[in-house]
């Protein structure tokens, strides 16, 4: 399977409600993923943990676009744009415009980077 085809398995978990399962799937153990004001979470574990925080804040989904995905496959290099619109548990309604780059290693993501519009 194509770098190419492993991201868009992972928006489509994502788009589905299933994003952990693709997490568990397609991301290593020693990942690091760089958030959009550049702080580093290094580890599935630690980025597992963030994962659920961000969910488990979501009162309500209301939908997500992937606007374009590209794939450089010599250099297992993957970028996705997309956007996300969502409830917080509190009241406020946002939708969160990203572009996020992953690098691949023997089928996983090894680092992630989000750039986002909040």
């Amino acid at each position: 399977m194509s770098v190419h085809e492993k991201i868009k398995d992972v928006y489509d978990h994502v788009q589905k409600g299933t994003a952990l399962d693709a997490f568990e799937k397609y991301y290593a153990e020693n990942v690091d993923m760089i958030l959009e004001d550049g702080t580093v979470v290094a580890g599935k574990d630690a980025n597992r943990k963030r994962e659920n925080e961000f969910f488990a804040s979501v009162e309500e989904f209301h939908g997500m676009e992937v606007v374009g995905i590209t794939a450089n496959e010599d250099k297992k290099k993957t970028a996705v744009e997309s956007w996300m619109e969502v409830t917080f548990k509190g009241g406020d309604k946002m939708k969160i415009e990203q572009v996020a780059v992953q690098d691949w290693k023997d089928g996983k993501i090894v680092r992630e980077r989000f750039y986002a519009n909040r």
